[in-house]
Parts: structure tokens; sequence; C-alpha cells
């Protein structure tokens, strides 16, 4: 209230002065102060408060447009002191059509004291529609400069005067808080207008629905939507559409499904828009099926889809892998006569055959593209660009980049990643740094994909080091780190026995709500078997099923492999029983390690029991590999029962095998075996395979 008071004192005394009628108003004690204009004299002095009253109402008299073009210098004093006095001489209209003027000019945007004469002002004069325009365009101005909150503080303070708080006041503000980002302090203003005299209404509620959507907060959205339907309020389409795509992005389909029920029993039903979007949803998660169950739906309710509901199912239908479907719904849009392929269209298309690697076919699109009057896009080159990187046609990407100018296409940073990615993929980084260089000097800056990318390439190079430096000036750059970055370097710090530096950024990244994916946990879990630490790894193993992430053969593998080098045997073969029993392939290293280790010490039938799972190809290869280890290591017997088994299932034996068992019996004085072999070979209708052909 001090506050108000203080910045109200001048437009006080102005009344006090008027009210007193001795004193004539160009002598109220106001300061005069020089022009701001740099070319002010003292030979050309700026006009009276009094002279610019009067050449504001004549002005006014000849018509707003008049008013807007005219100019005049004026302190910020002259301007409060002038609004008020028009306000009293000329009416409320005069007086708001000056705060227009003044407003929009940057002397006086930012200048509290005028605003708040002005509503005062307005208010005296009953005028409490225009005091509220005031108020609301004080909120828009402040805003801009950071001072919302300050400006929000005067117009509750305003109440004090006279003016109470307009519902549409506080809408405005709540949406300008929303467009700034201040959403904490738009949910403390929508909470607390009860208390402040004014009740949300429809149009409060989408405000706060469409911030909540925005930033994915489906929970608080659900919330709101249930106070709208007990209060009797109504929302839009355009609100639907943002509730609709925030629950898609969630993977809430089924909700968005009963949410389009509730807008039928309403009234309100779902138009091409809300369909289109839930379509483009489900394409985006892979779900393209239930996608056009809801293009069935959309047209049997009399709704025919647009260009955007077909670029949404060509895009799905390219991400997975049905692409010649994709070209049969292009080419139908193409021989439409309602709509045609847009650029978003042919991208989405030419994305489907870079992915398959079909480039040809990319490049007869871009050619069609032109042909049709269309002109390629940035993303329409970056996904071309793209597809040739990873196909290793570094050349082809060079050329498409320069080709971007002539279309007047200015590459972002996406393009240059795509690049990047492809000199790094063929091992020439220090062209990709040149590039990156190329790309600081247009003015782009590094995003999260390009310092993982550079920190993948130094993780694979052994370059831990560098590859943190970039970590770390990747965080100091504002760039967070998705699980992707930290896996990567988690897997490098893994593979270097770091465990110091995996487990520091593991628990980083835990912190920060990341959710690692089934190779973080699979890193960690290699890592920790690499330095015999298997009940660490084991720990990791409960935390990565507990959270839900399925385990892999190769997560298994690491597991069984560090569980035998500690001689835990059964616990490895229970591991490696419930991965075959999850359908899990078990990988070569980890057949062979568990067998191996079981025939050391001298359990061999135990160890053909674990191999009895297998199918017939992988048993015989895993047989070979096991009878030449076995041997080499001098376990003779336990070679010559895996051997006699090869010979009873296929009645063949591959030559290197048989030669390597054979070297093993002479080393180990073990002739007979030796003799016992040969002789079933050349007495039965056995043979050698080698290389999958039969050699007699």
């Amino acid at each position: 209230m001090r506050l108000f008071r203080r910045l109200l004192a001048p437009h006080f005394r102005y009344y006090c002065a008027r009210t007193n009628k001795t004193r004539p108003f160009a002598d109220l004690g106001l300061p005069r102060q020089p022009s701001q204009d740099p070319t002010f004299t003292p030979q050309n002095p700026p006009p009276t408060v009094s002279e610019v009253c009067n050449l504001i109402s004549q002005t006014y008299e000849d018509g707003n447009q008049k008013l807007r073009s005219l100019h005049v210098d004026l302190t910020d004093e002259q301007a409060v002191a002038a609004v008020a006095l028009l306000a009293e001489t000329e009416g409320s209209m005069v007086a708001f059509s000056f705060f227009r003027w003044a407003v929009a000019r940057p002397q006086f945007r930012h200048f509290l004291r005028f605003y708040v004469t002005a509503a005062c002002s307005l208010v005296d004069l009953g005028n409490l529609e225009k005091a509220q325009e005031v108020m609301s365009c004080m909120a828009v101005s402040f805003s801009e400069v950071g001072r919302l909150k300050e400006a929000v503080d005067m117009v509750f303070e305003m109440r004090s005067q006279g003016l109470p708080i307009s519902i549409h006041t506080m809408n405005l503000v709540l949406r300008v808080a929303v467009g700034s980002g201040l959403i904490e302090y738009a949910e403390q203003l929508f909470a607390e207008m009860p208390a402040n005299g004014t009740y949300p209404n429809s149009c409060s509620f989408k405000t706060m629905i469409a911030a909540y959507c925005r930033q994915g907060r489906v929970s608080d959205v659900e919330r709101l939507l249930r106070t709208v339907e007990e209060r009797g309020h109504g929302i839009d389409n355009v609100t639907c559409t943002l509730v609709v795509d925030a629950f898609c992005k969630k993977g809430c389909v089924s909700w968005v499904f009963r949410f389009f029920r509730k807008m039928l029993e309403i009234g309100l039903a779902p138009n091409v828009i809300n369909y289109t979007t839930l379509i483009d949803a489900l394409c985006k998660r892979g779900s393209v099926k239930q996608g056009f169950q809801v293009l069935e739906e959309m047209v049997g309710r009399g709704l025919k889809p647009n260009v955007y509901t077909h670029t949404a199912l060509i895009d799905g239908l390219c991400k997975i892998g049905w692409t010649d479907r994709a070209f049969r719904l292009f080419l139908k849009l193409v021989r439409s006569n309602s709509y045609k392929p847009n650029v978003c269209t042919y991208t989405a298309m030419i994305r489907g055959y870079c992915k398959e690697s079909k480039l040809n076919r990319a490049e007869m699109l871009l050619t069609r593209m032109r042909e049709q009057g269309l002109t390629p896009n940035t993303n329409t080159y970056t996904t071309l660009i793209d597809g040739h990187c990873k196909a290793g046609n570094l050349e082809r990407a060079y050329e498409l980049k320069d080709q971007m100018t002539s279309d007047s296409c200015l590459p972002n940073i996406c393009t240059y990643n795509a690049v990047i990615h492809g000199l790094c993929k063929k091992g020439r980084i220090q062209e990709a740094y040149r590039l990156l260089q190329e790309a600081s000097n247009k003015g782009l800056q590094m995003d999260k994909f390009t310092y993982t990318i550079l920190i993948s390439e130094h993780c694979k190079r052994d370059h831990s080091s560098r590859a943190m430096e970039l970590f770390n000036e990747m965080v100091d750059a504002g760039c967070h780190p998705d699980i992707h970055t930290y896996t990567t370097l988690i897997a490098a710090f893994c593979k270097q026995r770091n465990m110091v530096e995996s487990e520091r950024l593991f628990e980083r990244c835990l912190k920060l709500e990341l959710v690692p994916t089934k190779q973080t946990y699979t890193s960690m879990i290699g890592g920790y078997c690499r330095v015999g630490k298997v009940t660490s790894a084991l720990r990791v193993f409960e935390k990565m099923i507990q959270h839900g992430c399925s385990a892999d053969a190769i997560t298994y593998g690491a597991l069984v492999s560090g569980l035998c080098k500690e001689s835990r045997l059964d616990e490895a073969r229970a591991l490696y029983e419930a991965m075959l029993d999850k359908g899990l392939v078990p990988c070569e290293v980890s057949r062979i390690t568990l067998a191996y280790e079981y025939c050391k010490r001298q359990k061999s039938n135990v160890a053909l029991s674990v191999l009895e799972r297998l199918d017939k190809k992988q048993w015989t290869r895993t047989a070979n590999i096991l009878v030449r280890k076995l041997g080499f290591e001098g376990h003779v017997d336990a070679a010559g029962m895996f051997i006699n088994k090869l010979l009873d299932e296929d009645h063949s034996i591959d030559r290197i095998t048989y030669a390597a068992f054979i070297n093993a019996c002479y080393e180990n004085n073990r002739y007979s075996t030796a003799s016992e072999l040969s002789e079933r070979i050349s007495k039965g209708a056995l043979s050698f395979v080698k290389d999958n052909s039969t050699i007699t």
C-alpha cells in the first residue's frame, strides 16, 4: 500500500491543485525536464502539459489515425500529468486514446506510474472497462521485461482504489504467465482466484489445461477436466486436440478413446484435427493397425481425412518397414482430386526409403517433388543427407548440403549432425570437427545429439578423458544429456574396468530420473563381472528386473560367465535355464563356458544336460568347440565323450576337431583312445564335415 501511495503522489498533488483553483496547471510545481532528444537546446524548449493536452484533444477530433501518427516530445512526468488532465477536462475516451498512444512508445511502455495514474483517472470517471484494459496492457508490457509479478501486484492494489479484479484481466494474466513460462506462478494465481474475488471460468480452465498439456502433466490435466465437468464449464476442440496430443505422447491411448466417448456424450464431437492427432500419435508409437481402425471410425462418422491424416499414416507405415504399402497410399494421394501430397508427405516417404537404403527411390521422389512445384525444406534435405551418410555416400551428402542453398534452405544443426555422424563412422573425426567449426561460424549451436555423436566416437577410440570433457562441456552449455549419452559413457568406463566412474555416472542419471535402458544395465553388469564383483552385478540385475526392463541373452551371458569365473556353477546354471525358459538363445560363449567348467570338475554328464535343450546346429557347433578346448587342456575323457556323442548323433565330425582330439590323445599318451576313434571312423559309415559340406 505504501508503494501505491508513493506511485500516486503526483496524481494526488494534481487533484489538490485543481480543487484549489488558485494556480494554473502549468504552475503546479511539476518539474520541467528537458526533452530526452539529444538535439534539445534551451532555444527549443519542450511543450507544456497544457499545450500537449490541447494538441492531443485537437488530434483526437481528427481521428485515431491522426493521433497514432502524432510526434511530440514528452518527459515521463509530463505524460503522467497529461493523462490525468485529459481525463478530467476531455473525458475518459480522450485520456484512453492518449494512453494507447503513449504505451506504444518505448519511453512510457514500462513506466509503472503512468499506468496507475491512467487507471485511477478512468476509475474516478466511472469507466471501469477502460481501466481494466489499462491493467491488462500493463501486464502484457511488463511481462516483456520480466516484471509480470510487479504488474500483477499492482492489479491487486487497484482494488483499494475502487477497481475490482475482472475475470477477463485475470484470464489475460494467466495466459501471459503461461506464455512466459511462469507455470508455477500461473498455478498460484489460478488457485487464489476465489480468494481474490474472481472465479475461474471456462477460459481460465482452458489456459491451465493447455499449460499442463505442453508440460506433459497429464494427471493435472485429468484433474482439471473433472473439475470442468463438475462445474458445467465447456471446452473447445482446440483444447481437446492439446489434451489428445499430451495423453498420446504419454502412451495413454486407452484414456484418449474414453475421452473421445466423453466428448460425444457432452455433444462435442471429435473433428478431423482431433482424429488426425490420435492417428498420428498411434502411428508414432508403431500402432499403425490401430491408426487405420481409428481412420475407419472417423470416416464412419462422416469426416473426410485430409492430407495430414494420410501423411501420419504414411509416416507410420514407413517406420514399421511397410514402405510398399505406404507408397500405395502415397499414390492414392497423388491421384486424388481433393488432396495432393505436401512437403511433409514427400519427406515421410523419402525417410521410409532412406531407412531401407533405397536411396535411388528417395532421390526419385525428390525430383518428382520439384516437378510438382513443391520446394524441399530443410527437413527433406536433412532426411536424404542422413540416408546417404548412413549408407556411406558422403560425397552425395556434401552435394545435397551445398544444393540446399539453391532452394533457399539453410542447413540446421540436425543437417550437420547427420554428416558429422557419417564422418565419424568412417573414422574421419578431424574432418567432423572442421565441419562442426563451419556450423559454429554460421551461428549454430551444438545440441545433445552433436555431443553424443562425438562422445560415442571418442569412447570407441578409448579416449575416455576427451569424452568426459565433452560431457562436462555439454552440461555447462545447458544441453541435458539423455540416457543414451550416459549409457555410452558408462559402457566405455565399464570396458576399461573403471567401475568407480561408471557407478558415479549411473547414480547421477538415476538422480536425474532418467530411465536406464537394457544397454545401461547390461553395461554395468558386464563391468562388475569383468572386475570379479558378481554379487554387485546380481544386485544390478535384480534392480533391472524390478524396474520392468527385460534382460537379453547378452545380459544373461555376462552373468553366467561371471558366476563361472567365481565357481558358482549352480547359480550360473539356474540363470542359464531361466534364459532358455524365456525363449532366449544363449550366446556361444555362455554355452561353452558353462559346459567347460562342469567338464573341468569331472561332471561331464551335467555338461551334456546343459546343452541338451539346444537345437541340432547349436549343439553340434558347441560340441566341436568343446572337444578342441578340452583336448587342448588335457581333458581327454571329457573330450572323448563329446566326440563320441557327435558321432552317435550326426555320424559326422569336423576334420579340425578330429585332428585336435587325436593330437590331444598323443600328447597325453592315450594312444588306445586315438586308435579306437580311428577304427570307429574307418569301419562305420561315418564322414568328416567341413564348411557345411561333407567330405568322405
